[in-house]
């Protein structure tokens, strides 16, 4: 059973920057991907990253450009780098991991799931 562990969140104003964190044990041969649910919405895909066999990412259009997802298999860790936040980034975010060596898309994909952690981007 692997155990997600989000940390990094808060608020920030436009234009700033945050860098979410996702640690596990034994992350290394898991897909990663985050996730993030604002009120009201549907649950959207941000960025993804495959097992560090290879390291392909993936990044939604409304993040491409801004944020950075990358690993650190030293720490057990992967970061979601974010910057130029916008208002509309503000949602809660979720890191979600599932043993593959492939980069995933969609959340019923990934077996296990962080608790979450609030991005709130206002002035």
């Amino acid at each position: 059973q692997l155990q997600l562990v989000e940390s990094g969140g808060g608020l920030v104003q436009p234009g700033g920057s945050l860098r979410l964190s996702c640690t596990a044990s034994g992350f290394t041969l898991y897909a990663v991907g985050w996730f993030r649910q604002a009120p009201g919405k549907e649950r959207e895909r941000v960025a993804c990253v495959s097992s560090s066999s290879d390291g392909r990412t993936y990044y939604e259009d409304s993040v491409k450009g801004r944020f950075t997802i990358s690993r650190d298999n030293a720490k057990n860790t992967v970061y979601l780098q974010m910057n130029s936040l916008k208002p509309e980034d503000t949602a809660v975010y979720y890191c979600a991991a599932t043993y593959n060596d492939n980069v995933l898309f969609d959340d019923y994909e990934y077996a296990y799931w962080g608790q979450g952690t609030q991005v709130t981007v206002s002035s």
